[in-house]
């Protein structure tokens, strides 16, 4: 690192768990970022300005008015623009150091697969579960970690499925997926908007800590909070053996998971 990077990121290096080490290993992560929205925005943020070497932020929509209450990589000068190239110009503001990929596209099929085999770490902050289930049967198949939230009116939660352990559940053994599910929007909804702020920054904890490797992660356990008495609860969860995604994956070695 330069003397500006250290002068930069000077707050995580007095940190004795991170340190130079840490720092130089968030400089040589890729992160993909699936949503530029309400959780996209704070994540994205957060592991721009702690010097996340490339960020891929991935998303098909256009900056509306009725985002800007809580999607904070967007201005009002910026309505209709893409969200993808919108939170490119944020985040290039935010940390010039870094290289940032706008992705206008809903990823999906051999493109989602391209864009999960070259990340380190999948970040899921989209809106619904078909995205959602396709994103974790890509990181399942290239054992990637996949740190997934999620926020509706007063409720967050946030998980980490860390799918370079055998032994790890996948988004599926949760949540398993069916066609009867009923989604709720914020479009019809609404949301609270410092909660996806709370979710989306939670997201980025846990991503730095999967890169870096300090501290435990949320792996088989997943935070939800309720925004209206401001209390969290832990559930916790284990892999499903007959899960239909993740089966049959192999069980971890004996020295940890893979790299």
């Amino acid at each position: 690192m330069n003397d500006e990077q250290l002068l930069r990121y000077a707050r995580h290096i007095l940190l004795d768990e991170f340190g130079i080490e840490g720092q130089e290993r968030l400089q040589a992560a890729r992160v993909l970022i699936v949503g530029a929205g309400g959780l996209g925005s704070p994540a994205a943020c957060y592991l721009a300005a702690s010097g996340v070497g490339h960020l891929v932020l991935a998303d098909d929509d256009e900056v509306e008015l009725s985002n800007l209450q809580r999607q904070i990589l967007h201005t009002t000068g910026r309505v209709g623009w893409p969200k993808a190239e919108s939170g490119k110009r944020m985040l290039q503001a935010l940390n010039p150091d870094i290289h940032i990929q706008a992705l206008v596209s809903r990823l999906d099929g051999p493109a989602l697969d391209e864009q999960v085999s070259l990340a380190d770490v999948v970040l899921d902050c989209c809106d619904n579960f078909a995205t959602r289930h396709a994103v974790n049967r890509s990181c399942v198949k290239y054992r990637k970690p996949l740190v997934s939230g999620a926020a509706i009116r007063f409720a967050g939660q946030i998980s980490v499925f860390d799918l370079r352990r055998g032994d790890a559940p996948c988004y599926h053994c949760l949540f398993p997926e069916a066609d009867d599910v009923e989604e709720l929007r914020c479009a019809t909804t609404g949301v609270l908007a410092p909660l996806v702020g709370i979710v989306g920054s939670t997201q980025a904890a846990e991503a730095i800590k999967v890169l870096t490797g300090m501290g435990e992660t949320l792996t088989g356990r997943m935070l939800c909070l309720d925004a209206l008495s401001m209390q969290w609860q832990t559930l916790r969860f284990k892999r499903d053996p007959a899960c239909l995604v993740c089966a049959g994956r192999d069980a971890p070695p004996a020295d940890g998971p893979p790299n």
